[in-house]
């Protein structure tokens, strides 16, 4: 097909052109000076998109890593952790952690809400001899489009006097959605480079509060490529202790550079204006946005519900076959009852407008009774100046 494929699943993102640019620079020396520049800039220039003054680990793996990462550097065998099905991913972490030897409370939910702060409260309340060593949250569901309300759990936390850590999985909000990893109390947050930071898969992050860190001390899970300590030693010198990705490394400081100089208070905003206008198109065509609480909506991703007698994987086969456009698939429990709307990263008005446009065109062709209004109910949150 002519022209260029639109790739609006809700992460890997597009990359921008100037990130590929830079990633495109020949490889250097690994222990030399040159690239003790860079890994300093970076991990400087990571922390205000964090909203930590602490450490960030940088990792060559994928999201999952980082989850491992953030489990085994601050717990042992045998400990109690409190997880929350709020989704896919949420409770593919939970999975891990019972893999890795971890005892899991592992909250049920029915993917349409987030973390309740009130179930927070009473299960760590009612915890009085401390046993849950930490909270695992999934601050914005990739799988349902449902971000849970973080600086609430940390409030519930703290209305119960628990000492337990909280960590955080932001993969599908950091860079997209307002984070703030100090004055939210988060222990350890987990991120990866393939949504909001605009870069390919291959890097993810831990950010670290004083707390993980002495926390990891005593940590006895099993690790050695996760672990922390040798990290932060090299990092000290902006190196690592052993082979990083380094044209990775040079995409990020381009992309970091690209989130400073659009601000990330602007950032934020634009993703939630393309947000609401996507979920006003949604509403428009007669569907349903699977998010059941808008104190909850995704600023990333909208997640769209289907008529029961349609099958939305079908939908995004028709759209992809002909308008040349991925859209996220069902996962798990949601499997062809949904698809999924991705719009973060390198986007803009005119990118949202075709996105809804091949949506549009696209349930119409698969049959599905809507209102073709729901494109104009756009255009026009589009055509407000923001």
């Amino acid at each position: 097909m002519s022209g260029r494929h639109f790739l609006q699943i809700p992460g890997p993102t597009n990359v921008p052109d100037s990130v590929l640019r830079a990633m495109s620079a020949p490889t250097i020396d690994h222990r030399g000076p040159e690239f003790a520049q860079l890994g300093t800039h970076v991990l400087a220039a990571l922390k205000p998109v964090f909203g930590t003054t602490g450490p960030v680990v940088i990792y060559p793996a994928s999201g999952t890593g980082a989850w491992e990462a953030a489990l085994v550097n601050t717990l042992s065998p045998g400990d109690r952790v409190l997880c929350f099905e709020t989704g896919h991913f949420a409770t593919l972490w939970q999975e891990m952690a019972t893999g890795i030897g971890l005892v899991v409370d592992f909250v049920p939910g029915d993917w349409r809400h987030g973390v309740n702060p009130e179930v927070v409260a009473e299960k760590l309340a009612n915890d009085t001899e401390h046993t849950i060593e930490a909270v695992c949250v999934v601050h914005n569901e990739t799988s349902t489009g449902v971000a849970s309300r973080i600086a609430d759990v940390r409030a519930a936390i703290d209305s119960a006097g628990h000492p337990a850590l909280l960590l955080v999985d932001t993969i599908s909000s950091l860079g997209s959605i307002d984070y703030r990893h100090d004055e939210w109390g988060v222990d350890v947050t987990v991120a990866g480079s393939q949504k909001g930071l605009m870069l390919p898969p291959g890097l993810s992050f831990n950010a670290i509060s004083d707390k993980a860190l002495e926390a990891s001390k005593t940590a006895k899970l099993a690790k050695s490529f996760w672990d922390w300590r040798p990290m932060l030693a090299a990092n000290e010198r902006g190196v690592f202790p052993y082979t990083p990705a380094t044209n990775l490394l040079y995409g990020l400081k381009e992309a970091l550079r690209l989130l400073d100089e659009e601000g990330l208070d602007n950032v934020f905003a634009r993703h939630a204006r393309h947000a609401e206008a996507t979920r006003a198109a949604v509403n428009g065509w007669g569907l349903e946005v699977l998010c059941a609480d808008e104190r909850e909506y995704s600023g990333s991703l909208t997640a769209v519900l289907v008529p029961e007698d349609v099958d939305a994987d079908k939908v995004r086969a028709i759209i992809l076959d002909r308008y040349d456009m991925s859209l996220g698939a069902g996962l798990g429990k949601l499997a062809g009852r949904i698809f999924r709307i991705g719009h973060l990263g390198d986007f803009n008005d005119l990118t949202l407008a075709g996105t809804l446009a091949g949506v549009q065109m696209g349930l119409t062709l698969a049959g599905v009774p809507i209102d073709p209004a729901g494109i104009t109910v756009a255009l026009e949150h589009l055509q407000v100046a923001p």
